[in-house]
């Protein structure tokens, strides 16, 4: 009760729009590190650049959105001295996610910016969660920024199915940008799947098998409650890591390997492949213990939880107090006391335990 009564009060400064940076805390002394009040040390940034996608994927947003006006957004400059701040805060690993963040205008010259970074701070990586709808377009100049690793949402091999869960996803263009990527010389390359027992799950060894042949990682991703869907019931659709490891299992022989890449995936190989099998899971295998993340939606709020409220508006921050990287970076360490312990996802109906949808909270 007491930890939640302390949430509720940092909520409130921090979500205080524009007069929160008068109601600040004194401004904390930054440090090479974030630490948050159950002693985790904040390694991890995923920086959304938009909530818009080319794509409406059933499991992500409604057929019909709408989204943030641009003028609500960042500004590019903005996102990048976002960066900076975690950075010089310690972080070693940023990912820019959207919606899907290949459409966002320029967004080329954020990794160029960000890119920058790696090998003269504590960044040591800078990678991407696409559809894989531009990357043909984009993946050299991706790799020429000094992105080396990449995900890459693929839920179906079968090109009617594929449209069918994107709604407007076209497989082939999903396929060729990841030959793209492949020949610009990115070096790992993540499959992301989404698995619902009844749209693709028999799909699952397959997807599998493709990647062992095209030497990519993959991970599979039980379904996250956030955002109000029709589209099909959760709870009907939900089938566990370990169920999918049982089926994968009857083609393959997984062993579990103590591989980390920085994300909540827990990784499995393959006996004769240097493909990693990845298994997210909200659900069924909790992660929060070990979570090392936060994000940033494309809007400026400082996100603590994927499954919780809990934030700071950054964005205001820097309009109202432009060019003081200091006041930034102690109100993002001022934000690590409210990072809730964990979420509390349930099946039990189909009801949203977070409203906002996953595009709008950054992948």
């Amino acid at each position: 009760m007491v930890l939640e009564k302390q949430a509720e009060t940092a909520h409130d400064i921090f979500m205080t729009n524009k007069t929160m940076t008068e109601t600040l805390p004194t401004l904390a002394t930054p440090t090479d590190s974030l630490i948050d009040g159950f002693g985790r040390r904040i390694t991890y940034l995923r920086l959304s650049v938009t909530d818009r996608c080319d794509f409406r994927c059933v499991y992500c947003m409604a057929e019909e959105m709408t989204f943030l006006p641009r003028a609500q957004l960042c500004t590019l400059e903005e996102l990048a001295s976002i960066g900076k701040a975690f950075i010089d805060l310690g972080v070693e690993r940023i990912r820019i996610t959207g919606g899907e963040p290949l459409i966002r205008r320029d967004v080329i010259h954020l990794f160029e910016s960000l890119g920058s970074h790696l090998g003269q701070s504590a960044l040591q990586e800078l990678t991407l969660t696409t559809n894989g709808s531009r990357l043909t377009t984009y993946a050299q100049s991706l790799a020429d920024a000094g992105v080396k690793r990449i995900n890459v949402s693929l839920d179906s091999l079968q090109p009617d199915r594929f449209r069918a869960l994107t709604r407007i996803g076209d497989l082939d263009t999903v396929l060729k940008g990841i030959t793209a990527a492949q020949n610009a010389g990115i070096e790992r390359i993540k499959l992301n799947a989404v698995i619902l027992k009844n749209r693709n799950s028999d799909e699952v060894q397959d997807l599998v098998q493709f990647a062992l042949e095209n030497g990519l990682d993959i991970s599979f991703i039980e379904e996250m409650p956030l955002g109000s869907i029709s589209e099909h019931s959760r709870k009907e659709e939900f089938l566990s890591s370990e169920a999918l490891r049982e089926r994968i299992g009857e083609r393959f022989d997984l062993s579990p390997i103590g591989v980390q890449t920085g994300g909540p995936s827990r990784y499995w190989g393959i006996s004769g492949s240097n493909s990693r099998i990845g298994f997210i899971s909200p659900h069924s295998e909790n992660f929060c213990g070990s979570c090392n993340r936060v994000r940033v939606s494309a809007e400026g709020k400082l996100l603590l939880c994927l499954g919780n409220d809990h934030s700071a508006d950054l964005k205001a921050i820097q309009r109202n107090h432009p060019g003081e990287p200091e006041r930034l970076k102690s109100a993002i360490i001022n934000a690590m006391s409210i990072k809730p312990e964990r979420h509390h996802f349930s099946l039990s109906d189909d009801e949203p335990q977070v409203v906002r949808f996953m595009n709008a909270t950054g992948g």
